[in-house]
């Protein structure tokens, strides 16, 4: 069976952030439920992953802060994901492009191992 939040991680992880919101989108468009907030930190991840691809580290810092603001009521874990290191990394992420660093360390999301 084929599960929509799997595969926008799966392509969130191989930096495919365009595809990955795509994906996490129309997934967030049908659920009313309590991970609804969670899906979309995850969509604002990816965008301003997308923007940081792409050059504009404006909005990329812009999707990430939002991306941080609504994925902290989710830590440390949610739906399966590391929420908290998923939060500490993409929190790294921003610190870099705000610093203007040329290379960033984008974040992944991990499963949570309990």
């Amino acid at each position: 069976m084929h599960d929509p939040l799997q595969e926008g991680i799966r392509l969130f992880n191989d930096h495919q952030f365009f595809a990955s919101h795509e994906v996490l989108e129309e997934l967030w468009t049908t659920d009313r439920g309590p991970r609804r907030l969670l899906l979309q930190s995850l969509i604002h991840l990816a965008v301003g992953l997308h923007h940081l691809q792409r050059g504009n580290r404006v909005g990329a810092a812009s999707q990430l802060t939002k991306g941080l603001r609504k994925l902290a009521p989710y830590l440390p874990s949610c739906a399966g994901i590391d929420t908290a290191r998923l939060y500490r990394d993409a929190e790294t992420a921003l610190h870099q492009i705000e610093a203007g660093l040329p290379a960033i360390d984008c974040p992944r999301i991990y499963p949570r191992l309990d």
